[in-house]
C-alpha cells in the first residue's frame, strides 16, 4: 500500500467528539487532509551567529588583522571559492554546496539596525522597519491572509512556546515539542470537561473554548501522525538534531503542514567564542546533514526549502575576552533543491569599508521573504509584508 493511501486509511481520531456543538458549527475546521504544495523550514540560530567565522574571507588580511586569536587560520578553512569558505566543522554544507543545493546571502540586514537581541529578533520576525512596532509576524499575516480555513497545525513550531514570527491577528501557528506529551496534557479529563461546555455567550470564554478545541484537535492529528514513520537515518544526539528528525518524520508522513520554525540557541558569543561556536556550528551541520539525507532518502528534498538567519551579525574586531560583540549585517543559508541561484548569491563583506566599526548591510532581509512568499508559498508578498521589496530571485 502506498504511504498517501495508508494515511488516508488511517484511524486518525477526531478531537471533534470533544468540541462544544457551537464550535463545530461556527470554527470551520476542514477534516484531516494531507498536506499540498511546497515546505518552508525556518531554523533560527539565536543569539547572533558570528558570520565572519561562519563564511571566512580566508584571504583577507583585515580580517586576521583584527581577530588574531580568533580567525580561522587559511589552511584550516572549507574553502569554496578564491575569497570564502566554511568554518572547518561544516563540512556537510560543503556537500550541499558542492552539489548546488546551497546558496549563501552575503551582508543580509536591515536599515538603522539594532543591537538588542529582543529588538532585532522582532524585526526579523514582524518584517517591520526598525523604528515601527508591530504585533504580528510575517509568518503570521501569511497564516492570516491566505489560511484562515487551515488547520492550526498548517504551520508547525517545534518548541513549547510560539515565537513572534508565527503569530498572526487572526490566526497564529501552533507549538509543539513533543507530541506525545502535548496529546496527553490536552486530553486531561478536565480539559475535556471543559470543552464540553457550552457557556459561550462571552466573547474571551467562546475564544478559550476555540483554542482548546484547535490545541485537542492538533495534538490528537500529530500524535498519530508522528507515528506513522519512524526515521532509518542515523540523526546526532542532540535536542536541534531530534527536532529536526521530528521534522522530517512528519514532513514524511504526509502531515497538513506547510510550515515549520526550529530554533537553535547559544550564539551569543561575548566571552571564549572559538570552541563554543565551533560546537555549535558542528551541532547545526551534522543535523542538517541527517535531515537532508532523511528528505533525499523518502524523495521529498525537492519540495522543502529550508533557510537558516540570525538576529544580527557580530563585530569584525574581537574582544579582550576572546569573543565577539553585537554586530549588524550577517549571512543567510537557503537549502533546496530546486535553487535556481546556488553557491554564493553575491560578494563577500567589504572589511574595508564598515560603519561605526560593524559590516554595511547590503541585502534587505525583506527582499528574501519576498521571494520566499512570491516564488515558493505563491502567495502575495507585498501584502503581508506591508511594503514592496525586491525579489532575489533565488528560488
Amino acid at each position: 500500500m502506498k504511504r498517501r493511501d495508508f494515511l488516508k486509511s488511517s484511524a486518525v481520531v477526531s478531537a471533534s467528539m470533544m468540541m462544544p456543538a457551537f464550535l463545530k458549527a461556527n470554527m470551520g475546521f476542514p477534516t484531516y487532509g494531507n498536506r499540498s504544495g511546497k515546505i518552508l523550514v525556518v531554523i533560527q540560530l539565536s543569539g547572533g551567529n558570528d558570520g565572519l567565522n561562519t563564511v571566512i574571507p580566508h584571504r583577507n588580511d583585515i580580517y586576521y588583522r583584527e581577530r588574531p586569536t580568533l580567525s580561522i587560520p587559511s589552511k584550516e578553512v572549507l574553502q569554496l571559492d578564491m575569497d570564502l569558505g566554511l568554518h572547518p566543522s561544516m563540512s556537510a554544507l560543503r556537500e550541499l554546496y558542492n552539489n548546488g543545493e546551497l546558496s549563501i546571502i552575503n551582508n543580509v540586514g536591515y536599515p538603522n539596525p539594532d543591537r538588542s537581541h529582543f529588538r532585532s529578533m522582532d524585526i526579523w520576525h514582524t518584517a517591520s522597519n526598525s523604528n515601527d512596532y508591530w504585533s504580528t509576524g510575517w509568518l503570521g499575516r501569511y497564516l492570516d491572509s491566505e489560511c484562515l480555513d487551515k488547520p492550526a497545525y498548517h504551520a508547525l513550531e517545534v518548541d513549547d512556546g510560539l515565537s513572534l514570527a508565527m503569530k498572526g491577528q487572526q490566526k497564529s501557528g501552533f507549538a509543539m515539542s513533543d507530541a506525545k506529551r502535548i496529546r496527553n496534557a490536552s486530553n486531561n479529563p478536565f480539559l475535556q470537561a471543559v470543552a464540553k461546555q457550552h457557556h459561550h455567550e462571552e466573547e474571551n470564554v467562546a475564544y478559550l473554548y476555540k483554542t482548546l478545541a484547535e490545541t485537542q484537535q492538533s495534538a490528537q492529528y500529530l500524535y498519530e501522525h508522528s507515528k506513522t514513520y519512524r526515521s532509518s537515518i542515523n540523526y546526532p544526539q542532540s535536542k536541534f538534531a531530534n527536532d529536526l528528525k521530528q521534522i522530517a518524520e512528519l514532513i514524511t508522513a504526509d502531515t497538513a503542514t506547510q510550515v515549520y520554525y526550529v530554533s537553535l540557541g547559544g550564539f551569543d558569543t561575548h566571552a571564549l567564542q572559538k570552541n563554543k561556536q565551533q560546537r555549535l556550528l558542528k551541532e547545526y551541520a551534522e543535523a542538517i546533514q541527517a535531515f537532508t539525507d532523511d528528505l533525499k532518502h523518502n524523495h521529498l528534498f525537492n519540495d522543502v526549502l529550508i533557510m537558516t538567519f540570525s538576529e544580527f551579525g557580530r563585530r569584525v574586531k574581537q574582544n579582550a575576552s576572546g569573543g565577539t560583540d553585537h554586530g549588524t549585517a550577517n549571512n543567510v543559508f537557503l537549502i533546496g533543491g530546486q535553487l535556481k541561484k546556488p553557491g554564493f548569491y553575491n560578494n563577500g563583506p567589504n572589511l574595508s569599508q564598515l560603519q561605526n566599526n560593524d559590516l554595511i548591510y547590503e541585502i534587505d532581509f525583506r527582499r528574501i521573504y519576498t521571494n520566499l512568499l512570491d516564488n515558493w508559498l505563491d502567495v502575495n508578498a507585498e501584502a503581508i509584508l506591508r511594503n514592496h521589496f525586491k525579489s532575489l530571485g533565488i528560488v
